[in-house]
This record gives C-alpha cells, structure tokens and sequence, in this order.
C-alpha cells in the first residue's frame, strides 16, 4: 500500500494527459491514480470501472509501454509512472477487499445473446448488463474467458485473476452457458427463436495461419493457439500432463515473433524443453513483441535466430526431425523434437457456415457497419473484437467492444420502439 501511494504520488494530473491519450479504453488514468495517491480506493476502482470491465488483467497484460505509460510525460525522463502495476493493485484490493460491488439493474430493456467468453464478449456483457439488459453469454469451452483462460500463460495472467473478473460479470446478472459451440450445436436462428433481441459474435480468432513449408503435418508440429490452449485445460485440470505436446528434455523451435511465440518459449521451458529457439525472418527491430517481453523471455534461456527461414521439416530416424533453416542466406539443418508455429490466425467460420446472411472479406472477418455500430450484414447480429478484424490486444477487443454494444444498445431501443408503435 505504502509503495503504491507513493508511486501513485508521482504523477502529475496533467490538465491534458497522454497517457489517456496513449490508453485505448480512454481510461482517465490521473483521476483514479489522484484518488489512489490520497488512499481512496473505493474512488480508484469506481473511475476505472466506468471505462473498463476487466482491470485487473489489463494491469496485468496490457502492452503498457506502447499504450499509457508509453505517453506519460514523465517518460521522458525515463521514469513514466508504473500505471499497469498500479490498476492492478487496485483491482486486486478491490477484489481482496470487496470494497466496489455494482448493484443489478432491473434487466428489462432487452434480450442480447453473447457468443464467445473472451475480452470482448465478456466487455459486452458487462455494459449490456448494467445498461439494464438480459444477457446470456455461450462458450464452447467448459469454463468461460477465452483467451484469457485458455490462451495467455498463467505466468502472465494467473486464472484466479480471471476468474474473480468474470465472477464480477456474473454478478451483475449475466448468465454463462458452457460447453456450447454455436453452429454445430445451435445456430444463430436457433437463438433468434428462443427471445433473443439481438446477437453478439465475439468469437477471436481461432483458427491459425498456414505457411508454406514443408512436413506442417507431421505429429510433431503444432500450431501455438492450439498448445497454449492444451497447457491452459491441464491447468485447469481438465487434461493430463501427458495430453501437453511437450516433453521433458524436447529442443524446440518456435516461428514468429510476437507475444504469442514468446509466449510459448517460455513455456515449454517451464515444461521441461531443454532447449527454445526462435526463428524470425526479420531483424529485432521488426518484431512486433513487447520488448519487455522478449527481455524476459531472454532472461529465461529462449534462443533467438534473426533473418532466418524455416523451410523443410522431415522426420529422421532417431524419432525427432531434420529441420532446414536458412540463416542470412545460409541453408543449414538442425535437429528438433518439436516445432510450433506463432504466425498469426484468422476467424473460424462455425457461425458463418451456419447462418445466411453474414457476409465476410476475402480473408474471412466479419464485415461489420457504422450505424448501428458493429452490425452484421445480418439484421441483429453484431461483431466484435479479432473475429471482425480488430485483432490487437485484450484492451483493443473491449475499446472495440464497447462501441459495439452501444450499438447493440441503440439497436434493440429502437426495435423495442417500432413495437410499441405497432401496439399502439
């Protein structure tokens, strides 16, 4: 507490602060840390609740340094304030605490289904929720938050964070259905026909990005999305250890360079892999990692080739793999255990293939319009986050969210309106 009021003490309440400027929520960042500096906690948490459904995993994996403390004025001098660390604090009290608890609102303006438990279905959920609308959220996995569950290492994003956060949308009154994919087992008429007003796909981006390089199929090559959510069921408790593609001693070489494949280098360190290299095809200067976290990642071991291609992937025959590399123009084989590919991925199409009317572009993202904001090129049903092509960060999908369901909002008043006139 004494560190964080002192910290919090630092900050200057600028009367134009860019660090708001910097956050994508416009989270009004001297306000709430003002409250903090003074030891008003209640105060910190109500200001932050207002922008953001999920603080205390934005304080936690939200790329800061690119975002609000990236802006503070107060970087230049090479001390921004430390404003993640501080939201998380705050969150975690307020949890600890139990110091905010938002009341229910009468939940008669509408009916609004929610597919998908991640950032932005969870974001729509809770500002539907308190603008006095029903909402029901359906997740294919058995326990709800998506990416944030089943996708960022508990390392990052300890499970007990998520959960205390989606129990405070739960208990604004949303109700969550799980094990539940929509398309195969109920389609988006399917939910129209039981009373819902309006529909939100929040979906992600599920379905992972194809290279051109030879032996992909092969057991041993596995897609990150795809690992991370093993390591996120075992977890949990819902696989074995044995169900993890990672063994004790693997060498284990990993495409991309994002946060994702930093992602899944330290963690198949932490799973026992002797050995975790990054391939990227640019220099260090290009990757689209935090910084911060590839400082970590080297801090754990990870290995990095810079200008390198990995082309071929052949079994060999003492039960691993020959794989090609070609580092700066040079072709060399190395051996591997395991190879998994962090390249990026695009919207499965289980809803899309299910329903008529929901078009999409060339690549598969949902096209979505302006008025009422994030609606479908099918009558009530809207689109957020990565599934419509805002794939950036957790706070990028809620900035996005949120404008979504104000037009969820809009929407579903003025079909509410229409029928009364009819009554009438």
């Amino acid at each position: 507490m004494a560190e964080a009021i002192a910290e919090a003490k630092r900050c200057l309440h600028c009367k134009v602060p860019q660090c708001k400027k910097g956050c994508p929520v416009g989270n009004d960042i001297p306000d709430w840390i003002h409250e903090l500096s003074m030891g008003n906690l209640g105060n910190a948490m109500s200001i932050i609740n207002a922008k953001s459904n999920l603080p205390a995993v934005c304080g936690r994996v939200c790329a800061h340094e690119r975002q609000c403390e990236g802006h503070c004025v107060l970087g230049k001098k090479g001390s921004h304030i430390n404003i993640g660390r501080l939201e998380q604090f705050v969150a975690d009290f307020d949890t600890q605490m139990h110091l905010s608890r938002q009341p229910i609102v009468q939940k008669d303006r509408g009916r609004v289904a929610v597919i998908g438990s991640g950032p932005a279905g969870l974001t729509v959920a809770g500002e539907l929720a308190r603008g006095g609308f029903d909402v029901e959220i359906f997740e294919m996995e058995p326990q709800p938050g998506g990416v944030l569950t089943f996708g960022i290492p508990e390392y990052r994003l300890p499970k007990a964070i998520v959960k205390s956060e989606i129990e405070k949308i739960r208990q604004l009154g949303v109700r969550f259905t799980t094990d539940v994919t929509i398309g195969p087992d109920i389609n988006i008429d399917e939910l129209f026909a039981r009373g819902f007003d309006a529909i939100f796909m929040g979906t992600g981006a599920g379905k992972p990005r194809k290279l051109p390089i030879e032996g992909v199929h092969y057991e041993g090559v596995r897609q990150a999305i795809h690992f991370l959510r093993r390591v996120g069921l075992y977890r949990e408790g819902l696989i074995g250890r044995d169900e993890v593609p990672i063994s004790e001693g693997d060498v284990v070489y990993i495409v991309g360079c994002g946060n994702t494949a930093m992602d899944v280098s330290r963690t198949v360190l932490r799973f026992g892999a002797s050995k975790a290299t990054i391939v990227y095809h640019n220099t260090i200067e290009h990757m689209t990692a935090l910084r911060a976290e590839y400082d970590d990642a080297v801090a754990e071991g990870v290995q990095f080739l810079w200008n390198t291609s990995l082309t071929t992937i052949k079994p060999n025959d003492e039960g691993a793999y020959d794989v090609t590399i070609v580092e700066e123009g040079e072709t060399k084989t190395v051996k591997a255990n395991k190879v998994i590919l962090a390249v990026g991925s695009g919207p499965a199409s289980r809803i899309v293939s299910t329903t008529h009317g929901i078009e999409v572009d060339e690549k598969g993202y949902v096209l979505t319009r302006e008025l009422p904001y994030g609606m479908t090129t099918r009558k009530g049903v809207f689109a957020g986050g990565d599934v419509s092509g805002n794939q950036a960060t957790v706070v990028h999908a809620m900035s996005n969210a949120r404008e979504v369901a104000a037009g969820i909002a809009a929407y579903v008043d003025a079909l509410n309106l229409m029928k009364s006139i009819d009554l009438a």
